[in-house]
């Protein structure tokens, strides 16, 4: 096992936890939680498993993956979502690598699932993260939204995680409409200004981007469901955005 510390931030994740901390035992000796005050057994089984706990309030995508770098006790952090999991080929990876270079991060492909069925058009594979990173040279950027780790050096592997990312076609609606919630709130912290023409705009591009650049115009029911969806998650986000400066106007 590498001295390596897994890193997890959660919000409710019981159903998720269990799996994601016991992927990260095959490769890391510590893994770390950072809860954002679950009201659900989250924490419980994160704990029953042998993972540290430390709770705190949302803070925002890139903070809340940052809180609990410096309570790691390795540099090498190993950053996973809840409802990601390590391939094989990721663990034989991680296991080979010398980690003798601060300087580099490592991305991974991403297999993204809705239920057992994984989608790979329109954008959706290979889908690259970076998840393994040395603390001292890199770190997640402080976006509230959508954060990435910056690092003077990603090496891009070939290995693969797996995203179960939506449970059937409608936790992804589900899914849709907590994180456009929650995009938007990220966005009215930055300062970006309500406008009625942008939820219009950014679901148009987000289409178009979809079905034509992507290629998923050609790609059949996956590549049409990927741009339905990312376009209405566009369009949300920046409706939500406008109603929450209606909300606080009429306060």
């Amino acid at each position: 096992m590498k001295p390596l510390t897994g890193i997890v931030i959660t919000l409710n994740e019981q159903a998720n936890i269990a799996d994601c901390v016991r992927s990260l035992r095959r490769v890391c000796d510590e893994v770390i939680i950072v809860d954002s005050l679950s009201t659900d057994d989250t924490v419980a089984i994160a704990e029953g498993e042998g993972a540290t706990v430390i709770s705190q309030a949302y803070l925002g995508d890139g903070p809340q993956k940052a809180h609990g770098v410096p309570f790691a006790k390795h540099d090498w952090i190993l950053a996973l979502d809840a409802d990601e999991r390590l391939d094989d080929d990721a663990v034989a990876l991680i296991e080979s690598l010398a980690l003798d270079d601060p300087r580099t991060a490592y991305s991974f492909r991403r297999k993204n699932y809705v239920a057992r069925h994984w989608i790979r058009a329109a954008g959706f594979y290979p889908d690259p993260v970076v998840r393994l990173y040395n603390r001292t040279t890199s770190g997640y950027l402080p976006k509230k939204a959508h954060s990435s780790v910056q690092a003077p050096r990603v090496e891009a592997t070939s290995a693969h995680l797996r995203h179960f990312t939506y449970e059937d076609m409608s936790h992804w609606i589900r899914r849709i409409d907590t994180l456009s919630s929650r995009d938007a709130w990220a966005m009215k912290e930055r300062g970006k200004r309500p406008s009625r023409l942008s939820p219009i705009l950014h679901a148009t591009n987000a289409m178009l981007r979809k079905l034509v650049f992507k290629g998923g115009l050609f790609q059949g029911m996956d590549g049409m469901t990927v741009a339905m969806t990312t376009a209405f998650h566009a369009y949300m986000k920046y409706a939500k955005l406008n109603e929450l400066y209606e909300l606080e106007r009429d306060a």
